[in-house]
């Protein structure tokens, strides 16, 4: 497997950006999104415990992607507050994704701007993460398949990519947008074609916004706990559908063959995955 280090890049015109990365498909962390947003310096630890903590959220542990009656669900509840200062203060493999703390917070949303670079944002769409020290998002590519502008805030978080064409070498599991294979330690022997796989590599700090294009796969690991804010956006009427395909596939065939086979699903879609693979061996 070879990870090289993603270019970063400030001042950039929306012609160059459309021109270098998004009809590239080539991710690029974008250091000066933040400068103007007021969240940079107001989204803090302290403000967001002070002012949301009461609000109850959904939590996901590592078993999120194990097969049967917890596929895909929450392990449990919290308060903001009390999960705030859990991952501000101990590795946790606890976290929260998808979270659109706005529906219950609608003031937060003057508090950062799309970014200038293409159109197509979804608005209704902004959502927030939060991790643990040492919890890792499962290698996958968004289900919409829609660009992402992934902003961190206070710490870091390792961020790894590859292109959509690498789904083969990840060990794609079919009729979802997944992969379980560990980009932290490879086990070369159970899959390896995962040694030809290329992508990139990138530590994002507070206020750096990381573009993600539609279908880049992604792992991300928290070095220290912390949250982001990630930005959707379409690129074209293609996107959208291909979008809606993944999340009819996801809903109707991979959700309800695991209803009815649990574990059994999990293994077919490995074996095919693995199949897949060695054709390219």
């Amino acid at each position: 497997m070879n990870l090289k280090a993603i270019e970063r890049v400030s001042g950039i015109s929306p012609r160059d950006f459309q021109k270098n990365y998004l009809n590239t498909k080539t991710p690029v962390v974008l250091t000066d999104i933040t400068e103007d947003w007021p969240a940079k310096d107001k989204w803090t630890w302290d403000f967001l415990r002070d002012n949301y903590g009461h609000l109850k959220v959904p939590l996901f542990s590592k078993d999120y992607h194990k097969p049967g009656k917890g596929y895909m669900t929450p392990a449990t509840h919290m308060k903001l507050g009390d999960y705030l200062t859990l991952i501000q203060n101990e590795p946790t493999d606890y976290r929260m994704f998808l979270y659109n703390i706005f529906e219950h917070a609608p003031e937060l949303v003057n508090d950062f701007s799309m970014p200038n670079v293409m159109g197509g944002f979804m608005d209704k769409y902004p959502f927030m993460f939060f991790g643990g020290a040492g919890s890792s998002v499962n290698l996958h590519y968004d289900i919409d398949y829609s660009c992402v502008f992934h902003t961190h805030f206070q710490t870091e978080k390792e961020c790894i990519l590859f292109d959509e064409d690498q789904g083969v070498y990840l060990y794609n599991h079919p009729f979802t947008v997944q992969s379980h294979v560990d980009v932290l330690n490879p086990d070369y022997d159970k899959f390896p074609a995962l040694k030809n796989a290329t992508g990139y590599r990138t530590i994002l700090k507070h206020g750096e916004t990381l573009f993600m294009p539609m279908g880049c796969w992604h792992f991300m690991h928290y070095v220290v706990g912390g949250y982001s804010l990630s930005l959707r956006a379409n690129a074209s009427i293609f996107t959208r559908a291909k979008g809606l395909m993944n999340i009819s596939r996801h809903f109707v065939v991979d959700k309800g063959m695991n209803k009815l086979m649990g574990p059994k699903w999990k293994n077919l879609k490995e074996d095919i995955a693995i199949k897949r693979a060695e054709k390219t061996l």
